[in-house]
């Protein structure tokens, strides 16, 4: 016969996933999500039994303590992330299905949509705390205001606000997207002008204004400042092959978008992602931390 607590045990480590994938598109690392989910099960289990049967809805009270730890864990990033070297950029996911290191629970696995590609989780990275953790749980979660404003310390009006800002930070910065069809023809079309070096048809596939951003946080060789427009970008890009001319470059899903992963001796080197708008490359976003790419290197 159950003992209350086994029925109740299945149904908190059920809300497992959601936590994981609301962490992630807040924090934009895997192993932070990973590690604010820990601390929310770690609280859980701190309370008597008596505690844990009058709370009402168990997975609101997860939802409310996660997103009250990530908003802690952004506001204390910014000031890590001003210590850090180079650029930071979030940590690219591969689709579930091509983990070389499945986790051990399907439920830490992240849910690819349009919510965590690396053009949204970049954009996320320009809000606020307060303005990230509202819309990300109002718009992408569906969580109402009510119960927003319980998480971030604010009236519902005041979370509507926060929405509202962000919403039109990213009405402002987001193009229209290709559609996935045309944004895999121009990632591949990119790759193959990049094997053949072909300079011109490189300059051709990017935006004249593109941006390329690298993150190897201080433990790789990475580009200091992002490149800036069509010609450097092509010129350096086939530079980077004519310095290692056995770099093995593969088409892969990044992020639930198209993208490319760089390989030398075997060895993930880089995980691109990209943005692309009317058949046109416009950001490079290249993740060469090795800290960022576990999900990708086999071993």
């Amino acid at each position: 016969m159950d003992t209350p607590s086994e029925p109740a045990l299945s149904a908190i480590m059920g809300e497992r996933r959601r936590l994981i994938n609301l962490a992630y598109r807040l924090l934009g690392s895997l192993a932070d999500a990973e590690d604010v989910v820990q601390e929310t099960y770690v609280r859980w289990y701190a309370m008597s039994p008596g505690q844990q049967a009058a709370i009402r809805s168990p997975g609101a009270w997860l939802t409310t303590v996660a997103g009250r730890i990530c908003l802690d864990v952004l506001g204390s990033a910014r000031a890590r992330r001003e210590r850090y070297v180079g650029a930071w950029l979030p940590e690219p996911l591969p689709d579930s299905t091509e983990l070389t290191q499945p986790p051990p629970d399907p439920a830490d696995r992240v849910t690819l949509d349009e919510s965590l590609s690396m053009a949204f989780l970049v954009l996320l990275e320009s809000m606020t705390p307060a303005e990230r953790v509202a819309f990300v749980l109002h718009d992408v979660f569906r969580y109402p205001f009510t119960d927003v404003a319980a998480i971030v310390g604010r009236t519902p009006a005041a979370c509507r606000q926060l929405a509202v800002s962000a919403r039109r930070r990213v009405r402002e910065a987001q193009p229209v997207p290709s559609s996935r069809p045309r944004h895999t023809a121009v990632i591949r079309d990119f790759k193959e002008a990049w094997q053949s070096k072909d300079i011109n048809a490189l300059i051709h596939l990017l935006d004249p204004n593109a941006t390329a951003t690298s993150d190897g946080g201080g433990h790789v060789a990475a580009l200091p400042h992002p490149l800036q427009g069509a010609e450097q970008i092509a010129h350096f890009f086939t530079h980077l092959l004519t310095a290692a001319p056995t770099l093995h470059i593969t088409e892969r899903t990044v992020n639930g978008q198209p993208g490319l992963v760089v390989e030398l001796d075997g060895r993930v080197e880089a995980v691109l992602a990209f943005e692309v708008a009317e058949e046109q490359v416009r950001r490079i976003w290249a993740m060469r931390n090795p800290e960022k790419l576990r999900s990708w290197t086999a071993g």
